[in-house]
């Protein structure tokens, strides 16, 4: 299994066990509360699949806040985007050249894919604990995931896609680390 359908599955994992009632819930992503969080993901998402297979996905709705997110339907709508998105970067295939999320910025493929593999865990962290869940990750896909968010993290911060270091002692767990770096506090509440 790839570090990116493990993460996935991890995703879909929380997803399957949040409840109507906790969209509400702030999340440590302080511009989301679940129900807006879900609502990225669920934007994003067929740009995330579509990169996998090397094609644009023209979206949906014009915003984030256009995605409908109706209670129930969330869900299963969800879960068959994590689908989409291991299935269409599990080919070899996937993996090499160049690809983009619909824009005509390109990246190396592995690039792109590594940065999936870091949105789809920190987010999913982020919904596992404004729901009282643990996000349960390998310790080797924790190992890369970490490797590849501290080799990318000044350029996400330039794009705005991570905020300002959390400080994390040095013997923390991986994700605790991997979550400091993307400017989270891994001891949120």
């Amino acid at each position: 299994m790839s570090h990116l359908s493990t993460t996935a599955e991890a995703v879909a994992a929380v997803a399957r066990t949040i409840t109507d009632d906790q969209l509400a819930n702030k999340t440590p992503c302080t511009e989301y509360d679940v129900r807006s969080l879900v609502n990225h993901l669920l934007f994003w998402g067929p740009s995330l699949a579509g990169a996998g297979r090397k094609e644009p996905v023209p979206q949906p709705a014009a915003t984030e806040s256009d995605v409908d997110l109706t209670a129930g339907d969330w869900r299963g709508r969800l879960l068959a985007l994590l689908d989409d998105i291991t299935s269409s970067w599990a080919p070899p295939s996937a993996w090499e050249g160049e690809t983009s999320m619909g824009t005509p910025h390109m990246l190396p493929a592995p690039v792109m894919g590594d940065m999936i593999i870091g949105e789809l865990a920190v987010h999913g962290w982020d919904l596992a604990v404004a729901t009282g869940q643990r996000l349960e990750l390998p310790a080797d896909l924790l190992a890369h995931l970490h490797d590849t968010v501290f080799a990318g993290v000044e350029q996400g911060r330039a794009m705005g896609m991570y905020g300002p270091e959390v400080a994390v002692p040095a013997d923390a767990p991986t994700l605790a680390r991997i979550i400091g770096l993307t400017g989270r506090d891994p001891a949120w509440t």
